[in-house]
């Protein structure tokens, strides 16, 4: 009887390094492979916990040989982890891909996939947002160019908060666009989450806009933000 590897998908920290669940690192210590999206960034996540286990990248350039030779590994026995550069993987990133392409191939055995939760950087910010989180929408990231528009009117008219990551370089042109389509928005943002300069901003969508304008050494890193 062939024995099929378990894939374990597991979330890892944001930010600060000390934000991992015990039973991510058990895993982590414990799998044959990990699979990860940059290994320069795992690695510092891994020497700090004083491990050493073979990597391999995968990412959103990945060729379909690359899925193949992962479901290889787990057709001889293999355990597998399989982490992103932050967070939780299948979020904003091709983990959901991957998951997709191993449980939808017929031709092979059924593998177990197991989720070990962990850190989220859309938890964090509905943690400490203020307003009623029951419901939102979680909208990743917007496009950079063709679709741009459309993303932010559905964010405009939406019924719930929503939820989106931004890159520092889009950041203020989003908000500008923002303002036009909903210039009574308000907004929470969060920059840099877990991290030495981690920043929490609350307000409507004009004063979010003039304060980052008039602080632009603040418009680093990586934001997550609701508006509501």
């Amino acid at each position: 009887m062939i024995k099929i590897g378990k894939l374990y998908i597991v979330s890892t920290p944001i930010g600060n390094l000390e934000d991992i669940t015990l039973r991510a690192l058990r895993i982590l210590r414990g799998v044959d492979l990990i699979l990860c999206e940059d290994t320069r960034v795992t690695k510092k996540l891994l020497d700090r916990y004083e491990m050493k286990k073979p990597l391999l990248s995968y990412h959103h350039h990945s060729k379909l040989s690359r899925v193949e030779k992962i479901i290889e590994h787990l057709e001889n026995g293999k355990n597998l982890a399989l982490v992103s550069d932050a967070g939780t993987p299948g979020v904003s990133d091709p983990g959901n891909e991957l998951v997709d392409r191993i449980t939808h191939n017929v031709e092979r055995s059924i593998v177990k996939i197991i989720p070990i939760p962990g850190a989220s950087a859309i938890t964090a910010i509905a943690s400490v947002a203020g307003i009623n989180m029951s419901k939102f929408v979680f909208m990743g990231y917007p496009p950079h160019k063709k679709g741009r528009e459309t993303f932010f009117r559905e964010v405009a008219e939406a019924k719930y908060p929503v939820v989106y990551f931004e890159s520092p370089h889009r950041f203020l042109k989003n908000l500008e666009l923002l303002e036009k389509m909903k210039p009574d928005a308000k907004l929470v943002v969060g920059r840099e989450l877990t991290k030495m300069f981690e920043e929490i901003a609350k307000g409507s969508v004009s004063e979010i806009l003039e304060y980052y304008k008039n602080n632009g050494d603040k418009v680093k890193g990586e934001f997550v933000i609701i508006i509501y």
